[in-house]
């Protein structure tokens, strides 16, 4: 399959080694262009690209670059790229330790729901619970115990359901987490966040969540988009 990967930071990063040991074909960008993702490239066999070329290079695109970021990305990026490639967004908003306040955000609009609207494209939520050191190592058999779930919340069925399949190949349970309005119940601060919970635990997880962010997850009154407080 093919793959576009944005972002080359650890979840880039460990997703551009493990699809590319896979024998998928990656196409990994960052913000500071082709030479600085060299070594990377010959590492893992990907083919470095710039943020363009990364979008339209997939069948599925990972967009994994900081929330406060995204805004940044080219408004044009996904102009003429076909209905059927699949967008996943891996994004945590965290407004205190990085991102700022984003106001939509802070108002009760679910993480990627603001950045669906940001890129112009309909996108499905994933990964955002797994620790990238859980990504690189912790893949199990399809049926071993502790096998670890992933939410993939979003609107397209078809596309979460390749998403899925592409996550058993790394060794995961994807697991459907409801439509994309729906994401706030694998955000930062919920049961389902950074858990490492089997398929039954995570859906009692997401079951269980509270739409409420924490407080501690919310903005500090000070703070403004891209000035964490």
């Amino acid at each position: 399959m093919k793959i576009g990967i944005i972002g080359a930071g650890l979840i880039g990063g460990t997703l551009t080694r493990r699809l590319a040991e896979l024998g998928h074909e990656v196409s990994v960008a960052n913000s500071r262009g082709p030479a600085s993702l060299a070594e990377l490239a010959t590492e893992t066999g990907a083919t470095a690209a710039a943020v363009q070329e990364a979008a339209r290079s997939g069948e599925i695109v990972f967009v994994t670059i900081p929330v406060r970021n995204i805004p940044d990305l080219p408004n044009d990026l996904f102009d003429g790229v076909s209905d059927d490639v699949i967008v996943v967004d891996t994004g945590n908003y965290y407004p205190r330790e990085r991102d700022g306040r984003i106001d939509e955000i802070e108002d009760g609009m679910a993480e990627s729901r603001w950045v669906a609207k940001q890129l112009g494209r309909p996108v499905l939520k994933a990964i955002n619970t797994l620790h990238w050191r859980s990504l690189l190592e912790d893949g199990k058999p399809e049926g071993a115990a502790g096998r670890i779930a992933i939410p993939v919340a979003g609107d397209d069925e078809a596309g979460k359901a390749k998403v899925i399949q592409l996550f058993g190949e790394l060794g995961f349970d994807g697991i459907d987490a409801g439509g994309l309005d729906d994401s706030w119940r694998q955000q930062p601060g919920a049961p389902a966040y950074a858990a490492n919970l089997d398929a039954q635990a995570a859906r009692r997880a997401l079951s269980e969540a509270s739409p409420k962010r924490k407080p501690e997850l919310r903005a500090a009154a000070n703070s403004s988009i891209g000035k964490p407080a």
